[in-house]
């Protein structure tokens, strides 16, 4: 889902950022669906550990890259997010290397969550104004304002945090002897 929504939201036409929007919160739906019944079903794999997040970090990199595109979220935004996806993957991969799996943990869930909330907040200011829908001055100046520096400051602080707090607790990793 995550090329057809790139290719959705850079094409040219009427309605593409509703499409992206719409497939943005289609694919987070269906990955948290697939993760829920996953573990009601108590099918849990060392693949779907390492493969979740990450498809999990592709989807909201390109998603924030997109939007980057769009001038919507400032580039170190995106920079800093996309940093802490590929520092964290790399630490996976190297407890792959030593036959270790590291699944995602609660901290790491909150942040996606608030990465998707974001998302979701620019496409969603898009796609109103394709469906005519122009917002009174007040309610702009609130969201633009007030509530997209705030979402972007929450990310930002929880992608941050989460990053390093999982780098603290697998130092050993890192740093062995630690």
């Amino acid at each position: 889902m995550t090329a057809v929504l790139v290719v959705a939201m850079e094409v040219a036409w009427p309605y593409r950022y509703s499409a992206g929007l719409l497939l943005f919160v289609a694919a987070s739906i269906t990955d948290y669906l697939d993760g829920a019944i996953a573990r009601s079903r108590n099918l849990i794999t060392n693949f779907g550990k390492l493969m979740d997040p990450l498809v999990d970090k592709i989807l909201t990199a390109a998603a924030f890259i997109c939007l980057v595109a769009l001038d919507d979220v400032p580039s170190w935004v995106a920079i800093t997010i996309i940093s802490r996806e590929f520092l964290i993957t790399g630490l996976r991969l190297l407890a792959a290397s030593s036959g270790q799996v590291l699944p995602a943990e609660k901290l790491g869930k909150h942040k996606t969550a608030w990465q998707i909330i974001t998302i979701v907040f620019f496409l969603l200011l898009r796609s109103l104004s394709e469906w005519g829908l122009v917002l009174t001055p007040p309610v702009t100046n609130v969201l633009e304002g007030i509530l997209s520096p705030l979402l972007l400051g929450i990310t930002v602080a929880l992608t941050l945090y989460s990053g390093l707090a999982y780098c603290w607790k697998n130092r050993a990793l890192i740093a062995p002897g630690t």
